[in-house]
């Protein structure tokens, strides 16, 4: 018996055939459409806690920024899509995006001020996946935030331990910036940020 070979899906299609109202999350994995693992309640506290101090930031300095409740990635692979936790929107460029206000996609690397993934069970998809594509999207800060310290050891060291790790795009790559304990966050988008790893780790605890 000869098995079929699934079909690979567009993004086009990904995007078309996402249930409205669903109760799930979904993404696009190389063609594949990936169901996402529920956010534990440890992981909605820390993308939650994440989101108030940014939103605080942006207000407290009036910065022409935004998080949205809900953005979907397109990379520049057209297999991809990709729902992060936690996303800094400029609104000074993405009136530019052409498919924001329809369909709140971003394509476009100077929408994108920052994008945050808490790490769960699926690590890898944020250290590697994940990163190669908005590496070469061009997302100019990336933070992988793993406060249970999953990841493996050759993203985060031995032995592992609660790691907070900052991408930021140089001539085209990224060069990360790890933070643990009371090792005070430095963000290039938000240099004024005064909170340590720790404290974030601590909402997850």
């Amino acid at each position: 018996m000869i098995q079929a070979i699934p079909k690979l899906v567009t993004f086009d299609e990904f995007i078309a055939w996402y249930p409205e109202n669903s109760e799930n999350r979904y993404e696009l994995h190389n063609g594949e459409i990936v169901e996402m693992p529920k956010p534990t309640g440890r992981h909605s506290r820390v993308a939650g806690f994440i989101g108030a101090e940014l939103n605080f930031e942006i207000r407290r300095l009036k910065l022409p920024y935004f998080i949205p409740k809900e953005c979907v990635i397109k990379p520049t692979r057209d297999e991809s899509g990709y729902e992060p936790d936690v996303i800094v929107l400029d609104e000074q460029t993405i009136r530019n995006d052409p498919r924001w206000e329809r369909e709140s996609i971003i394509t476009q690397a100077s929408s994108a001020r920052l994008v945050v993934e808490v790490v769960s069970t699926n690590w890898s998809d944020d250290y590697a996946l994940k990163l190669e594509e908005y590496e070469a999207l061009g997302i100019s800060e990336y933070w992988v935030v793993d406060y249970l310290g999953l990841g493996g050891k050759r993203f985060i060291g031995s032995p592992k331990q609660p790691t907070f790790s900052i991408y930021q795009l140089v001539e085209g790559e990224y060069q990360v910036r790890q933070f643990r304990d009371n090792d005070r966050i430095e963000s290039p988008t938000f240099p004024e940020l005064a909170l340590t790893a720790l404290q974030v780790f601590q909402v997850g605890m």
